[in-house]
């Protein structure tokens, strides 16, 4: 079931974000670390009622926040679409013993069919350039690669940015 994060829930959504750093560091993607995302940055989501949660069996097994916000380093890119009615997806994330069977694409099949919805013209996010999984994954859904962005808490190396336009009916 895909629902609303709750604030009591925020240490065990911290150890599933910790769990991914550690996991992706093993393979030598460092996009994120002990400060990212930061237990702060996770209950603003919360608070924000912007982060989503996938659980089973009382275990919270993915995470995603879509928000509306536009953050400023995002400015520069040359977007497929108008920026003023976008859904941002940040920090997708599944607990690795979880991986491979498939809670990132319903993640993401549940943002899509969030932003439809909404009528949001499209849905951008972005994703670290040594993370070529993830790259995949979302060319595989159809987002096209736009251009690039760094955020330097995180790390040097460039994050891309893609963006999927919706159809609108």
């Amino acid at each position: 079931m895909i629902r609303k994060a709750k604030l009591n829930e925020l240490r065990e959504i911290k150890t599933l974000t910790e769990a991914c750093a550690k996991a992706l560091q093993q393979q030598n993607i460092f996009q994120w670390n002990e400060h990212y995302p930061s237990l702060k940055k996770l209950q603003n989501d919360i608070e924000k009622q912007e982060l989503y949660v996938f659980e089973a069996e009382n275990t919270i097994i993915s995470i995603i926040v879509l928000t509306s916000k536009m953050d400023e380093v995002y400015r520069n890119i040359d977007w497929l679409s108008e920026t003023d009615n976008n859904l941002y997806v940040h920090r997708l994330a599944t607990h690795p013993e979880f991986w491979g069977k498939g809670y990132a694409r319903t993640m993401m099949e549940f943002a899509e069919e969030f932003a439809k919805n909404k009528n949001f013209t499209s849905i951008r996010l972005d994703t670290f350039s040594k993370n070529i999984r993830n790259q995949k994954f979302y060319e595989a859904r159809g987002y096209k690669k736009l251009g690039d962005v760094y955020f330097s808490h995180k790390n040097a190396q460039p994050f891309h940015c893609y963006e999927l336009v919706l159809n609108q009916v």
